[in-house]
């Protein structure tokens, strides 16, 4: 063949290419968009997007068109909520390898310097590192190292009630400090104004509120991180700037502490030392380091608000339904004696806790929907066209809220998930919604659970919770609100928790001097 032939024969079949590539490109655009409120010229949905509880309105859009899947458009930005499992289950499971990027987040990433935690990067070589040094430590097996780090909290969290009983929220946030500062970093905490935990809860405060999607311009229009701190409606620049200055200090500061004790030879098991461990002193152990301290970051991050707001719900179903209280308390009395405290060994033979605690995480869902995931490519739902760079959010609140899947779905009731005094398998585990959806599934999701578990066993099993009263012996109902946000925080509220009996009580001042193998 001669070289003309060569180029007519390459030119014929790059036409050939491009016609077809032309026309399946016409083909997608031929199809409609999900349905979804009316766009209007420019602005598309702005006007319509909620300020808050947006899942709520999410789901009922998804009633109102009669659809598992809508879509909205704020500026030219095309939006995708997934309000059903199965929605979620093949396009963020089947298809995770074209919907498992993340959007240029420039408020969180690129002004308030989250770009260490990779929950907030793009699917590449860094978060695939990073994850990886998570899945090493936190996977099934790997993750029940750190249980003794939990049941030393919980216990801590105990004795923390006796003396302050009337600081609940105050005492969890405690426990989870401390959790996670020992898991994290091998590092104690104080009894009081532990530096650590102002870190933290400075640091990821601000998180909260950027992360909600829509919550400032400059997501949508980029090129608004450009305008001076002056200039009239960037107030948002001032903010970033001082929440980086925050964010900055939560991770650099423990970090440096627990390898300082690492080099002296002093210092606690924990995720830092054993990944330090493993550093190979090569011309990449800059880089190995920077990714052990953001993936720690990421942890300490991540894994206080959750805690908190987790058990924190429970204690609220607990105070509606006093009666799940007293059938946690007997089956917790038939398998240890009475005034001990359970620990993991007992984990198998409790299963009605376990059924709480998974209730606990349905009903009043930590995060209502998770951080967006990014479509990579044109894709095709049930005869919708889904375009490239679609922001894909899961509806996380609706899966967990779906009355086909539990019937009454605003209620606390553990029993839903118990049948013949063991876990119903028939009943869908909460945790295909809970911590998030294909790559982009929580990998700490094992530890969460040990420690969210072994928290409401030990409450459960050493105190009984029953409503506030006043002076006047009037009953005090809870305040059942909470703060909307990326973890919806729940608001403080009164409740009486005290001992279950002297015994219970020596067992818990007892656990200050336990010894606790690590």
């Amino acid at each position: 063949m001669s070289t003309f032939d060569l180029v007519a024969s390459a030119g014929s079949f790059a036409l050939i290419y491009y016609l077809h590539q032309k026309s399946k490109r016409r083909g997608f655009e031929s199809l409609p968009l999900p349905p979804g409120p009316p766009k209007r010229f420019m602005l598309g949905n702005l006007p319509d997007m909620p300020k808050s509880f947006e899942w709520i309105q999410y789901h009922k859009w998804c009633k109102e068109y009669n659809t598992d899947i809508i879509h909205l458009n704020v500026l030219g930005t095309d939006l995708v909520i997934l309000d059903t499992s199965e929605a979620a289950m093949e396009l963020l499971e089947r298809r995770s390898s074209i919907y498992s990027g993340r959007a240029r987040m420039p408020m969180i990433n690129e002004l308030m310097g989250w770009d260490f935690d990779f929950a907030f990067q793009d699917y590449g070589e860094r978060w695939r590192a990073q994850r990886k040094l998570m899945h090493h430590s936190f996977h099934p097996t790997a993750a029940r190292n750190f249980r003794p780090h939990s049941l030393k909290s919980a216990h801590t969290f105990l004795r923390r009630m006796l003396t302050r009983p009337d600081d609940t929220l105050e005492n969890l946030r405690y426990m989870a400090g401390e959790t996670v500062m020992s898991i994290a970093y091998g590092l104690d905490i104080l009894p009081e104004n532990d530096p650590y935990i102002e870190l933290s809860e400075k640091g990821v405060f601000p998180l909260m509120i950027a992360a909600v999607p829509g919550a400032f311009l400059v997501d949508t229009m980029p090129i608004l991180k450009y305008v001076p701190e002056w200039f009239p409606g960037a107030g948002f620049k001032k903010k970033a700037r001082e929440w980086k200055r925050l964010a900055l200090e939560m991770v650099n500061e423990p970090y440096n502490v627990a390898k300082k004790n690492m080099e002296s030879g002093h210092y606690k098991p924990s995720f830092v030392s054993d990944s330090l461990s493993k550093v190979k002193d090569d011309s990449d152990s800059e880089w190995q380091e920077l990714l052990i301290k953001s993936t720690a970051g990421t942890m300490y991050a991540a894994a206080s608000d959750t805690t908190v707001t987790a058990v924190t719900n429970c204690i609220l179903g607990l105070l509606a339904h006093p009666e799940v209280l007293k059938k946690a308390q007997v089956e917790i009395d038939s398998v240890i004696p009475f005034g001990d405290l359970p620990t993991f060994a007992e984990e198998f033979n409790l299963p009605y806790i376990t059924a709480i605690v998974m209730e606990t995480l349905r009903w009043r869902e930590v995060v209502p929907f998770a951080v967006p995931h990014l479509l990579i490519e044109d894709d095709v739902y049930n005869g919708y066209r889904l375009p490239k760079g679609s922001l894909i959010i899961p509806n996380a609140w609706a899966m967990l809220h779906n009355e086909q899947v539990y019937p009454e779905p605003f209620e606390f009731k553990p029993d839903r998930f118990m049948k013949d005094g063991k876990i119903n398998k028939d009943v869908r585990d909460p945790a295909h919604a809970v911590w998030g959806f294909g790559r982009r599934i929580c990998p700490g999701r094992y530890m969460s659970f040990s420690a969210i578990w072994i928290s409401i066993a030990s409450i459960i099993a050493a105190f009984d919770i029953t409503k506030a009263v006043d002076e006047n012996g009037n009953v005090i109902e809870p305040n059942q609100e909470f703060i909307p946000g990326l973890v919806c925080i729940p608001k403080p509220y009164k409740c009486s928790i005290k001992p279950r009996s002297k015994k219970h009580l020596e067992t818990i001042m007892a656990t200050e001097h336990e010894e606790i193998q690590y």
